[in-house]
C-alpha cells in the first residue's frame, strides 16, 4: 500500500465508509478483469447516482480510480485500451487485501497519523501531510481535476505542431537564420577572446540573437488595433462571434476593437494556430510564445512551451553547453531570468507546466524562490493526483522513443530536480516589472513590478489668479538651464527639476561633462524608476478644458520609457517623440498627473539606457517638457 497514495488516502476513511467504497472500486475493477472486450465495463457515467453518492464525496476514491488507470472523458471516466490492466489488477489486490482484513478484524482500524505526499517527481517540495480526519471531497475536486487535465492534454497536443515538417520549412523562410547565425558566430568568437575558458556554443548565441530578431523585428505586441477605416485609436468593446475561417486557425474568441470616432468595430481574431501567426506577425504574450516556440524548433533549438496557471506564457530552450534549459521570454527580450514574474512582475505563482514534443514537466520551482508560499496555493488539484498524471502522459509519450533517448530526458530531469531543490536568489535583472503592453494593461494586471515606496508626494500645481483669468495653465521645463519656466504666471522661473515634481522613485539628473551632456535618469542600483508631475485645478473653481503636452526622452538597447497622462481612472499614454499631443479625453478632470516610467536596459549601465530630456549643455534655450492647458469654470 505504500506505492499507493490514493489507497493510503481511502484508507483514512472510518471503516464502514471504506468497506463500502473499496467493494464498488473492486467490483469495477473486476468488470474489466473478466470483460476485458467490453466497452461498457470500462467506461463509468459521472452523473451515476451511485457514483455521484457513494464514490465522489469519500475521500481517496476518485483518486484510485485514476490510479487504476481511468481517465476523464467529458461526461465519462474512462478506462481507455492503452491503459494498464496489470496496474488496475495491483490496486485492486491491494484494495482487496486491506478489506479483507479490515473484515477479518471486525473493527476500524487506526488512521495512518504520518503519511505525507511524496514529493514531486517533477522537482517540487513535500506536500503538507493529510489530515487523519475524514474530510469529504466536493464535487469541484473531480471537477477541478478534469479541468486541469483537459489543460494537460490541450497543451500536449499543441505543441506537436511545432514539429510539422512543412510548418517549420514555412517557418524557417521568414527567420533570417543566415544572419541571425553569423552574427551568433561573431559575438561567439569575442566571448572566447575576452574569456578563453567559456564553454558557450553557437547555439547559446543564436538563442539570443533569434530573442532580439522576434522582439525588435518581427512580431508586434497589440493592445488595441488601429481602426481599420480611419486608422484611429479603437477601444476594447467586448467580444464577436468567431467566423469559420477563425476557427480554423484557432481563434475562439475574436475581439472587438471599437473606434468611437467612426463607429466601426475592428475585430481581432486570438489566433492559436502559429502558422497563422507567421503571417499576422501580432498579439499578445500567448500568440508572441506560440510563434516563437516554432521559430525556436524550426531552426533546431529544443524547445519547449511554458504554461503558467496565472495567465502568462512563454518559453524555454535547452542549452547543450550548460545543461539545463534556460527561461526566454519573447515578448520581454528576456533569457535566464526565471524569477522575473515572482520578483520582477510580483505574480502569485501556483502552477507552471514545461510542455515538450516528448513529456511535460512540472517547472513551477524553477521560477520561484519563495516555495513555502507557492506550495500553499497549489490548492487545484492534489499532489498525488498531479505526480500520478504527469508520470502517465509522459509513459505513453515515452513510449516510442529510444532507450538512448529515454535516458537522455531522464539525465536531464535528474539535474532539473536537483536545481529545484533550492530557492533561488534574485538578481539584479529580475526586479524590474512588465515592459510588454500598455501601462493601463500592466496596471490591471498588477506586472508593473514590486516596486519601492515612493517618496511622499512632493509639489502640486495649483492655477495662480493670473492662470485663472487667463483661463490658461502654461510650463516648460529647460534640462540645460535645470528650470522650470511658469509661462502662464508672468514667466515665473522656478529653479531646480525637483521643485515641481509631485513623486519620483529612483532618479535623479545626470550631468555628463565629458560628453556635454544632462539627462534625468534611474539611479545606478534601481531596475525601474519613475517621475511624475501634478495640477489640480479645483481648489480654485476650475476643471480642464483640453490637454496638450510635450516630452523628449530616449532609450538604448532594450530601456523602455513609458509617458502617461492620468486624471482618476482614466490613462492615457503618449510617446516621447518630443512631440506636442492634443488630448481631449481628460476634459472636465479637475486634476492631471502626467507621468515618466523608466525600465529595460541591459548589463550594469542599464540605468543609462532610459534618459528624460536629454540635452546638449550648449542648448541654452531649447524646452524638453512641456503642459500648455486650456480651462474652464468647474
Amino acid at each position: 500500500m505504500a506505492g499507493s497514495q490514493g489507497v493510503s488516502t481511502l484508507c483514512e476513511n472510518t471503516n464502514e465508509v471504506f468497506l463500502d467504497v473499496a467493494k464498488l472500486l473492486i467490483t469495477y475493477a473486476d468488470n474489466i478483469i473478466r470483460n476485458p472486450d467490453e466497452d461498457k465495463y470500462r467506461s463509468i457515467r459521472i452523473e451515476n447516482r451511485t457514483f455521484s453518492t457513494k464514490l465522489l464525496p469519500i475521500r481517496g476514491a476518485v483518486e484510485c480510480l485514476f490510479e487504476m488507470g481511468f481517465e476523464e472523458a467529458e461526461t465519462h471516466l474512462v478506462f481507455p485500451k492503452s491503459a494498464s490492466v496489470e496496474q488496475l489488477k495491483q490496486i485492486r489486490e491491494t484494495i482487496a487485501a486491506e478489506r479483507d482484513q479490515r473484515l477479518r478484524a471486525r473493527q476500524p482500524t487506526p488512521s495512518p497519523q504520518t503519511n505525507s505526499a511524496p514529493a514531486s517527481a517533477q522537482g517540487g517540495p513535500v506536500a503538507p501531510s493529510q489530515p487523519s480526519t475524514h474530510v469529504p471531497i466536493q464535487a469541484q475536486s473531480l471537477e477541478n481535476s478534469m479541468s486541469f487535465l483537459r489543460t494537460l492534454q490541450a497543451n500536449f497536443q499543441h505543441v506537436m505542431l511545432y514539429e510539422n515538417p512543412e510548418l517549420q520549412i514555412k517557418a524557417r523562410t521568414c527567420i533570417p537564420h543566415q544572419q541571425l547565425s553569423s552574427t551568433a558566430k561573431e559575438k561567439l568568437q569575442q566571448a572566447i577572446q575576452e574569456d578563453p575558458e567559456c564553454n558557450l556554443r553557437e547555439d547559446d548565441l543564436l538563442t539570443l540573437e533569434l530573442l532580439r530578431w522576434f522582439k525588435q523585428e518581427f512580431f508586434t505586441w497589440v493592445d488595441c488595433l488601429p481602426c481599420s477605416r480611419c486608422g484611429g485609436q479603437t477601444q476594447s468593446s467586448g467580444a464577436l462571434a468567431p467566423s469559420a475561417d477563425d476557427l480554423r486557425w484557432g481563434a475562439q474568441r475574436v475581439e472587438n476593437h471599437f473606434c468611437p470616432a467612426c463607429q466601426l468595430s475592428t475585430r481581432f481574431p486570438r489566433y492559436n494556430n502559429p502558422e497563422k501567426l507567421l503571417e499576422t506577425r501580432r498579439g499578445r504574450c500567448g500568440e508572441w510564445a506560440n510563434c516563437f516556440t516554432l521559430c525556436c524548433r524550426a531552426i533546431g533549438l529544443e524547445a519547449r512551451y511554458i504554461w503558467d496557471s496565472t495567465d502568462h506564457v512563454w518559453t524555454e530552450v535547452y542549452s547543450i553547453s550548460q545543461h539545463r534549459w534556460l527561461h526566454c521570454d519573447s515578448c520581454e527580450n528576456a533569457c535566464d531570468k526565471p524569477l522575473l514574474y515572482e520578483i520582477g512582475w510580483g505574480k502569485k505563482l501556483s502552477y507552471v507546466l514545461a510542455f515538450s514534443k516528448d513529456q511535460v514537466i512540472d517547472v513551477t520551482w524553477r521560477y520561484s524562490c519563495k516555495h513555502r508560499e507557492v506550495l500553499s496555493r497549489r490548492t487545484q488539484v492534489q499532489e498525488p493526483w498531479l505526480l500520478h498524471t504527469l508520470n502517465g502522459l509522459n509513459a505513453v509519450k515515452q513510449q516510442s522513443l529510444s532507450p538512448d533517448r529515454k535516458k537522455e530526458l531522464i539525465d536531464r530531469l535528474l539535474v532539473e530536480l536537483v536545481e529545484f531543490i533550492s530557492p533561488k536568489t534574485p538578481k539584479p535583472g529580475d526586479l524590474g516589472g512588465r515592459n510588454s503592453g500598455s501601462l493601463a494593461w500592466r496596471l490591471a494586471r498588477g506586472e508593473v513590478g514590486a516596486r519601492p515606496p515612493p517618496q511622499a508626494p512632493g509639489f502640486v500645481f495649483v492655477p495662480t489668479e493670473r492662470e485663472k483669468s487667463g483661463r490658461i495653465f502654461h510650463l516648460r521645463y529647460n534640462a540645460t538651464k535645470d528650470r522650470y519656466c511658469r509661462v502662464s504666471n508672468g514667466d515665473e522661473d522656478i529653479p531646480g527639476w525637483e521643485k515641481g515634481v509631485w513623486k519620483k522613485e529612483s532618479v535623479f539628473r545626470k550631468v555628463e561633462n565629458d560628453w556635454q551632456m544632462v539627462y534625468i535618469a534611474r539611479t545606478e542600483s534601481s531596475a525601474s524608476g519613475s517621475v511624475s508631475w501634478k495640477l489640480d485645478c479645483a481648489p480654485v473653481g476650475m476643471k480642464i478644458k483640453t490637454v496638450s503636452v510635450r516630452a523628449c526622452s530616449q532609450t538604448f538597447h532594450s530601456g523602455r520609457v513609458c509617458w502617461s497622462l492620468r486624471s482618476g481612472q482614466n490613462i492615457t499614454e503618449f510617446s516621447g517623440d518630443g512631440e506636442m499631443l492634443s488630448v481631449a479625453s481628460l476634459s472636465g478632470s479637475t486634476e492631471l498627473v502626467v507621468e515618466a516610467e523608466l525600465s529595460g536596459g541591459e548589463g550594469e549601465s542599464s540605468w543609462q539606457h532610459t534618459q528624460l530630456f536629454r540635452r546638449s549643455l550648449k542648448e541654452l534655450e531649447e524646452s524638453s517638457f512641456e503642459i500648455l492647458i486650456d480651462l474652464e469654470n468647474a
